[in-house]
């Protein structure tokens, strides 16, 4: 008897555990805290431990605290979509006021804990979760310039670690935003192209033109080149004390001319599957174009 009752309460943590983990987005959260700390270590004067767990925590908390906020607003349009009709909320599991509560409480203690790194890093991270909840997630159904707003809280994390590291804002840190924010497009262009038939289900407008065709292609490479050349700037010496060696803006420069590539076979054969390899292709790119410039301070 006392076996069975353990099984059962192992099975319903388990749930739990796991319904946390989509309510915040688990995966999407680590790679924005990968971003984060990315940017904190090109800021960082010295490597210190306590910081990075603050903002690890802390930027966790923020991106989870948004995703659930949005998840609660689109709850009866989440239904309607493959994708994310298994959603907690969308699918039963967690009621509207018990995600309501784990996203206040994510974002007071999300914001507190940036706070006691310094009140810049609490300010962008309030206004990533403002923008992302208040102006973003309601114009996904309006019009597609919602991944325009999107790409503003999308392109906060790679800055924030910076500003986390030296509490300052100056033109470093806005580099950083922008080479994320211009990323952003050619992503989720992408993403929004391979599932463009699920999201109409809920209607939502995520496509430039609101249609598969090459005008929208044609936007994705216009972004892409812009965000190939914004990566790069860093080389001629103009960014303040953000900068890359040669070796590294030839290696970023590689990898943007493949995600380039892809954009092209993409306008050349519109459909899904060259979608996908784009969207991956931007993965890839993003979490390289991190690393090497972390490693190309540090050699």
């Amino acid at each position: 008897m006392k076996t069975a009752v353990s099984s059962v309460k192992e099975g319903t943590q388990s749930h739990i555990f796991a319904d946390f983990k989509e309510i915040t987005k688990a995966r999407l959260s680590i790679s924005v805290v990968f971003s984060a700390i990315a940017g904190y270590f090109l800021g960082a004067p010295e490597l210190q431990w306590y910081p990075i767990l603050l903002l690890a925590f802390g930027g966790y908390c923020m991106v989870g605290a948004s995703n659930t906020f949005n998840q609660i607003i689109e709850k009866d349009l989440d239904a309607l979509m493959n994708r994310t009709k298994d959603r907690p909320i969308a699918a039963g599991r967690l009621s509207v006021r018990t995600a309501l509560i784990i996203a206040v409480i994510l974002t007071i203690v999300g914001i507190a804990t940036l706070y006691i790194l310094n009140p810049k890093t609490a300010m962008f991270g309030a206004i990533s979760i403002f923008l992302y909840t208040s102006a973003y997630t309601p114009l996904k159904t309006k019009t597609p310039l919602a991944v325009f707003v999107g790409a503003i809280p999308g392109a906060i994390p790679f800055m924030l670690g910076w500003v986390a590291a030296t509490d300052e804002f100056g033109i470093e840190p806005g580099t950083l935003f922008m080479i994320q924010f211009f990323w952003q497009f050619p992503h989720f262009w992408a993403l929004g192209w391979m599932l463009d038939e699920d999201y109409k289900r809920g209607g939502f407008k995520m496509l430039p033109t609101g249609k598969k065709d090459r005008s929208t292609v044609l936007q994705i490479i216009m972004y892409t080149i812009w965000m190939i050349v914004i990566s790069i700037i860093p080389v001629f010496g103009i960014t303040g004390s953000l900068t890359l060696s040669i070796p590294a803006a030839l290696i970023i420069f590689m990898l943007g001319m493949v995600m380039l590539v892809y954009a092209f076979k993409l306008y050349e054969k519109q459909d899904n599957a060259s979608a996908k390899k784009l969207m991956l292709a931007s993965v890839t790119y993003i979490t390289f174009m991190q690393v090497v410039y972390v490693v190309d301070k540090f050699l």
